[in-house]
């Protein structure tokens, strides 16, 4: 709900709001010189609401320059006062009452620079007066109390990198410290830093006090001074720029954004929050461009929608491409031009934002047709009659110039050519595909991307060979891994296991890089002849699923912060004991410590070591089980006719048959008996027979599944539920996702189903009829304390009935 007399922001545009509130204030300036300040403020979406909700609230700032306020408000009066306003107010010192040409803040507040440095005891004289400075220790120091030790930081910082290069040039070091700390007092700090612990330089850039001395490092780096040593992440080992604080050390920021992980109060995913709703609760980045307060109006369209590109002239959203050059049909200039759904003429962005009195009617309006001189109102032009698509003659196609599949056709003869016998038959296959596809407009758009247009010609033009291997040498995107599958998918490349050969790739490069010969040894042994060995053997020919892609990744990765811990304590398999071992699970600078129980566990069955990790038992779940809420999900699941046929059966096997995200991903149209009266599904070696209405939505989904993907797509898919790459199932996290969107969150949910039907059925046949392995199922029975002891008596006694299964208790 809106408050009473403020306008709602998501509808209103906040830069107009303001532009109208300082005109309403300031008439010696013009309102566009007004636009172009209040755009150089607060172009930003979130930034410009927030001025504009705090000058609809409180306009007088505007003339007295009084805070409390955010500190774009006080940045739009200085820039205004700097642009030549007079009746705009100056910020004003919030205790002395003095105009700011700067500001300083505490809070809301503005202060001078009389009024705003709290005064400390200084750490030498003793006396309460304004800091000038810290000294090494990170004490207040005033004026007249500096830690100075005499020399000179440049000096100091030199003669500790020619320790470790003596043919480093002074100049290249004097160079580098003045780039990367302008600041004498700065560079005395790196001095201090540098000297008290002068590994930084050599591979511990990690436990940097200051931003600086990683900055001082690439820097050097870049210049080729031998000994130095650029550091690496200390959460993912990746040597990347690391300059964010996190737990004492310095971090990268994909790890920084693992570390601030919180459920989405919007679609429940878990991602970094983006920002904040009005409750303080997290919303994703997802929910924070579909926010209706977030869209904007296109420029080319008119319509209010998620921002995909900023154009000098205004937003664009993912519908509408870059403006082409034309003359535009209101002011007559050659400039970039949308098309109007009205005139069907092209009109620039100026003249979409201008109203003027009509020369029609007379009403000040947006101006729609017409010239500067003679404008006109919606009301009084005249609709233009598009005709059918000129070179189809398509009657379908109600809209100005050629329709999406002359377009289509258009460019796939400037990527490929035009059709002949030349083109490789997996091209023209290709083409025959996207030609008739049923979305020419998002078959359109794909090929406009600029990272599958120039592949396309490339294939074409025969300046690189149609394989796999020759795709290989692109730099790795998600465009590029979908046009590969568009081309398995139309029969241009052969099927193979993607994730195997991401797993072979990150491996080699993964050995490459390791510098100690015994190190690269143990750890080929482990990745490839263990990892990758029983990875090929467990799936016996199955393509290896992104779950254990991940789980071989970071038991690498594992292996490696192990290994390399026991050499910066002068160690090795070998000679570490089990005193060493507790010392590393109990470092809180150590990495993967719970993961590395498995390479470690492998090492002392291979002999490699003495040292031993036991395995963690589990126990049963950690998550709290709620049967009652269960119930009422699948109860809404079954019933709600609203929702998605496929949402609901994915829901469903969930709630009532304990499967994973990734098992209901996994269905293939083979695992669906359907029949006449009855309808069974394959989870695990027996058959399930499904009651009404799951049955129902297996057959529903069954007839009509299909996927996201547009082009190359298999039809009918083989699986029950396509994903968005032709050819393959819907991924764990989307479908994760959609079931959290429904208000399941799979684990939990999973973790109750399997605790209750563990009550209800033995362990041999929960096993055989939901695909789990045996020792498992004999697990959640041990954890429910089910008792099948008089089991066979019971169904013995049991009258025949054709329902029997976890879904009709509902």
């Amino acid at each position: 709900m809106t408050a009473p007399g403020r306008p709602d922001l998501a509808v209103v545009d906040p830069i107009g709001l303001i532009v109208g509130l300082v005109t309403a204030v300031e008439h010696q300036l013009e309102p566009d010189r007004i636009r172009t300040v209040v755009i150089s403020v607060a172009g930003g979406r979130a930034k410009s609401r927030r001025l504009a909700a705090h000058l609809a609230e409180h306009p007088s700032v505007l003339a007295d320059g009084c805070s409390p306020a955010p500190r774009a408000v006080g940045d739009l009066l200085i820039a205004m006062r700097e642009a030549g306003a007079q009746a705009i107010s100056p910020p004003c010192c919030a205790e002395c009452g003095r105009q700011l040409r700067t500001l300083q803040r505490r809070g809301q507040d503005w202060y001078c620079w009389n009024c705003g440095p709290q005064p400390e005891l200084c750490a030498a004289c003793g006396n309460t007066r304004r800091v000038a400075s810290r000294d090494r220790a990170g004490q207040p120091r005033c004026g007249k109390c500096p830690d100075t030790d005499g020399r000179d930081p440049i000096a100091v910082i030199g003669a500790l990198i020619a320790e470790l290069d003596p043919q480093a040039g002074q100049e290249v070091i004097a160079d580098a410290v003045h780039r990367s700390a302008p600041r004498p007092s700065y560079q005395q700090k790196l001095a201090w830093a540098l000297e008290s612990h002068p590994a930084l330089l050599t591979g511990d850039g990690h436990l940097a006090p200051h931003r600086a001395i990683l900055r001082l490092i690439d820097l050097l780096h870049e210049a080729g001074v031998a000994g130095i040593v650029r550091p690496s992440c200390p959460g993912c080992h990746r040597v990347v720029r690391i300059d964010k604080p996190l737990d004492g050390q310095r971090v990268c920021r994909t790890c920084i954004a693992h570390s601030r992980i919180e459920e989405c109060s919007g679609c429940g995913a878990r991602r970094e929050p983006a920002t904040r709703d009005d409750q303080g609760r997290p919303l994703c980045p997802n929910c924070l461009v579909n926010d209706p307060a977030n869209l904007e109006p296109c420029i080319n369209c008119g319509r209010r929608k998620v921002v995909n590109t900023r154009t000098p002239d205004g937003p664009l959203c993912s519908g509408c491409p870059s403006l082409p050059t034309a003359t535009c049909s209101i002011c007559g200039e050659e400039k970039p031009c949308g098309t109007s759904r009205t005139t069907g003429r092209a009109w620039c962005p100026d003249c979409q934002r201008h109203s003027s009195p009509c020369s029609a009617c007379g009403g000040v309006a947006a101006v729609v047709s017409g010239t500067l001189d003679q404008p006109l109102c919606a009301d009084c032009t005249a609709p233009e009659v598009w005709h059918t698509c000129p070179t189809c003659n398509d009657p379908d196609y109600p809209h100005p110039g050629q329709c999406a599949r002359c377009l289509i056709n258009r460019h796939l003869n400037e990527l490929l050519g035009p059709p002949s016998n030349a083109l490789h038959p997996g091209l023209e296959a290709l083409r025959r595909n996207i030609s008739t596809t049923e979305h020419p407009i998002t078959a359109r758009r794909w090929l406009n991307k600029p990272s599958v247009s120039p592949v396309l010609s490339d294939l074409a033009a025969g300046r690189r060979a149609l394989t796999h291997e020759a795709l290989d040498e692109l730099p790795d995107s998600p465009p590029l891994a979908h046009l590969r599958q568009v081309l398995v998918g139309v029969g241009a490349l052969p099927e193979r296991d993607e994730y195997m050969v991401r797993l072979e790739r990150f491996l080699t490069d993964l050995l490459a890089s390791q510098q100690d010969p015994g190190q690269r040894k143990v750890l080929h042994q482990y990745a490839i002849w263990h990892l990758v060995r029983r990875l090929r053997r467990r799936n016996n020919g199955r393509p290896i699923t992104p779950q254990q892609f991940i789980s071989a990744r970071q038991r690498t990765h594992a292996a490696v912060a192990f290994l390399k811990w026991l050499k910066a304590h002068d160690l090795t398999l070998d000679t570490c004991r089990q005193a060493n071992l507790d010392r590393w699970l109990t470092d809180d600078s150590a990495t993967y410590r719970q993961t590395a129980g498995h390479f470690i566990r492998w090492a002392r069955t291979n002999k490699l070591t003495t040292v031993h990790v036991p395995a963690i038992r589990w126990n049963g779940p950690t998550q709290p089980l709620n049967n009652e809420h269960r119930w009422n999900v699948a109860r809404r699941l079954l019933h709600d006719d609203t929702l998605k046929p496929e949402d609901r059966l994915a829901g469903l096997l969930l709630l009532l048959y304990a499967q994973g995200a990734a098992a209901i991903g996994r269905l293939t149209i083979e695992d669906v008996e359907i029949g006449a009266q009855e309808v069974r599904l394959h989870l695990g070696d027996a058959p399930v027979q499904l009651p009404e209405p799951v049955a129902e939505l297996v057959r529903v989904v069954a007839a009509n599944r299909k996927g996201h993907a547009t082009i190359g797509a298999l039809a009918p898919s083989p699986w029950l539920f396509p994903g968005g790459q032709p050819g393959r199932p819907i991924s764990t996290t989307q479908l994760t996702q959609r079931l959290n969107q429904l208000g399941i969150r799979p684990n939990e949910a999973r973790s109750t189903a399997l605790f209750q039907l563990a009550t209800e059925i033995p362990a041999a046949i929960l096993a055989r009829t939901l695909g789990i392995h045996t020792d498992v199922a004999v697990a959640w029975q041990r954890l429910s304390a089910g008792d099948w002891a008089n089991y066979a008596a019971e169904v013995s006694q049991r009258p025949v009935r054709t329902d029997q299964s976890p879904a009709s208790n509902t």
